[in-house]
């Protein structure tokens, strides 16, 4: 089989585009540099220039695919450029658009569990929905990509499969988690927040999950796929058995980082803040949780994430290798 990925370049789509390629598919991929891409096209991956905000630069790498994994996206915290829309909901539209054009048999669009926005301790499942305001640009925009585009285009026949993974963990994540575990590791990150909880996902499992649904999944048909539920403090209890070092010892409640959120707001008109301590970072931070269910995923797609306990020691001794940071005696 023979598969147009977008995002192959990120985190997740890279583990994607290289589980295909293992797997014995034949892979086409847009990246906007090349020069970024030199180690999947030592893999055999097509490589072509383009990028999802200019339609036309996919449709010949696009046409004649057997299916579409669309997994691009634009995810950072605490930045407002315009990106986010670009990206996130007027990509999405053209990956989407052309699939059709194109007459391609079946696509995987990766959504998130963020368009459920903080979900108050209420694991949810794929009929949720939230209509709220987001408390980021990422959630709001992948929310108008979820309901306004991918649904609608479902709904007039596209052959679409979405799936909505929890928080990706791994090696080398780039994300604001990503940030977090490595601060932990150097003993650098100052607080955590208390009741902040997720469905952990390993990466490698989100890629399982984004096999499985191209493979089984039903077009029109929305899956969660994501592990168990874990407050950041007992990933962190997690950790600290795991590695010896020290979780933080300070826990923020959520009033305390609204304030600060609230604070940060004022400051960051002046300096550039980290992710983690903009208005938009600690807003998110705040006790919120991003809870899914994947009973359906198991159910349906014989789905079966690794627990926690597993996937994050794994992460974290590979993070500690990549930093230098020896196990503590």
């Amino acid at each position: 089989m023979k598969y147009f990925v977008t995002g192959a370049t990120g985190f997740i789509g890279g583990h994607l585009a290289r589980a295909l390629i293992a797997r014995g598919h034949e892979v086409s991929a847009i990246v906007r540099n090349p020069a970024k891409a030199q180690d999947l096209a030592a893999l055999g991956i097509e490589i072509h220039t383009g990028d999802i905000t200019d339609k036309e630069s996919m449709r010949q790498p696009m046409n004649g695919v057997d299916g579409v994994f669309h997994m691009a996206a634009w995810y950072k915290i605490g930045v407002k450029d315009g990106q986010a829309e670009q990206i996130n909901v007027g990509g999405t539209r053209n990956v989407l658009e052309l699939m059709r054009d194109l007459n391609i048999p079946k696509g995987v669009y990766t959504s998130t569990l963020a368009v459920f926005s903080d979900t108050y301790g209420q694991v949810v499942d794929e009929s949720y929905r939230f209509d709220g305001k987001h408390l980021s640009e990422y959630d709001r925009t992948k929310w108008e990509a979820h309901y306004h585009v991918a649904l609608p285009m479902i709904q007039q026949g596209l052959p679409l499969v979405i799936v909505q993974p929890g928080l990706v963990y791994g090696p080398g994540d780039p994300s604001a988690m990503g940030d977090t575990l490595r601060q932990y590791l150097q003993r650098k990150l100052p607080l955590v927040p208390q009741q902040t909880a997720f469905t952990w996902v390993q990466v490698d499992d989100v890629v399982e999950g984004h096999l499985l649904a191209m493979e089984k999944g039903k077009p029109g048909e929305t899956y969660i796929i994501a592990g168990v539920v874990h407050t950041l403090i007992d990933a962190l209890a997690i950790a600290e058995k795991a590695t010896g070092i020290p979780a933080p010892k300070i826990q923020a409640t959520p009033a305390i980082l609204k304030a600060m959120a609230g604070m940060m707001s004022v400051v960051e008109h002046f300096v550039r803040l980290p992710e983690a301590y903009t208005s938009e970072g600690l807003r998110v931070a705040a006790g919120v949780t991003y809870l899914g269910t994947n009973a359906k995923a198991q159910r349906e797609l014989g789905y079966a994430p690794r627990p926690l306990e597993e996937g994050l020691p794994e992460t974290l001794r590979a993070e500690m290798e990549r930093l230098g940071i020896k196990t503590p005696t």
